[in-house]
């Protein structure tokens, strides 16, 4: 009996929990999570919180799990991926994609009845920009795939704020203006720690094409227009005093190691200012959410 017969069988609900990129989904909902109160001057109702992270959660992760299926090839001879699920064999495709496509009936419904059809319609958007388009088509095209769709993945706090109003507002699209300028940097930074990964995969990411110094170069570049664009919800009164100076200092800490990655040729160093990344996202909008209740 061949054994690729055999594992799929014997899938663990830890591998459906590895499709949809726990992590990454959790980063999204907090973003989510601080769209929505920065559009209410009191407090979100709590029903509508539940079913707004609900939805959009499993939306998020029906995305994520096609990302999986799509990148099967890729993922199986990457060191990274190679022990996710669909590449190692341990969830067959068909189950994958019946996790993906029930997930995303659900999380589509839900937003329909209990948030409102303007959110399901952008997540619908969304799932579609980053499963679709970026996933299916930019990541093999282009190298600046991921500042194209990097647009799908900034829209998480505009879907939090729709939520709320039903109404698109520009203060959300500030928000979305953040993680659009923050996506490239935080992801070219892996890609130069895994330059020769892509390379093997033959995925036209920035070092591959252009170069590690030139992508260096770009990770410095947006830093510093990161730095400015995060300024920007005090600068329009969105947010105050508090904010800036969070926004401040994570930003000229995230400016540090743009510099070191910039001057030094140890790999490590994209893998420190690529994990830093993550936490400045997530300090920032805590800083956002903190700042509208003081």
């Amino acid at each position: 009996m061949h054994i690729d017969h055999v594992r799929p069988s014997s899938t663990a609900w830890r591998d459906y929990l590895e499709l949809c990129k726990p992590r990454v989904v959790l980063l999204m909902l907090l973003t989510v999570v601080v769209g929505m109160y920065l559009a209410t001057p009191g407090w979100v109702n709590l029903s509508l919180l539940i079913y707004s992270l609900l939805g959009i959660g499993l939306c998020a992760g029906s995305a994520a799990a096609i990302n999986h299926l799509v990148d099967k090839r890729i993922d199986a001879i990457m060191a990274r991926t190679k022990k996710r699920p669909v590449a190692s064999g341990q969830v067959s495709v068909r189950q994958a994609l019946t996790f993906a496509l029930t997930m995303g009936s659900i999380g589509l419904t839900i937003l329909v009845i209990f948030v409102n059809p303007l959110t399901a319609l952008l997540t619908f958007a969304t799932l579609i920009g980053y499963a679709g388009i970026y996933t299916g088509y930019l990541k093999r095209a282009t190298p600046q795939n991921i500042v194209i769709g990097g647009l799908a993945g900034a829209a998480p706090p505009l879907l939090g704020w729709t939520a709320v109003t039903n109404q698109l507002d520009p203060q959300a699209l500030l928000l979305v203006l953040i993680i659009f300028i923050w996506t490239p940097p935080h992801f070219w930074a892996l890609a130069i720690y895994r330059y020769e990964e892509y390379q093997h995969a033959q995925i036209p990411m920035l070092p591959v094409t252009h170069g590690i110094e030139f992508t260096k170069l770009n990770v410095y570049l947006y830093t510093i227009l990161l730095l400015v664009v995060s300024i920007l919800p005090f600068v329009v009164g969105m947010s105050g005093l508090f904010y800036l100076l969070g926004a401040l200092v994570l930003g000229g800490r995230f400016l540090f190691w743009s510099h070191k990655l910039y001057r030094t040729d140890k790999p490590v160093v994209a893998m420190q200012t690529f994990r830093f990344s993550i936490v400045y996202l997530m300090l920032l909008f805590v800083f956002l959410l903190l700042d509208h209740y003081l």
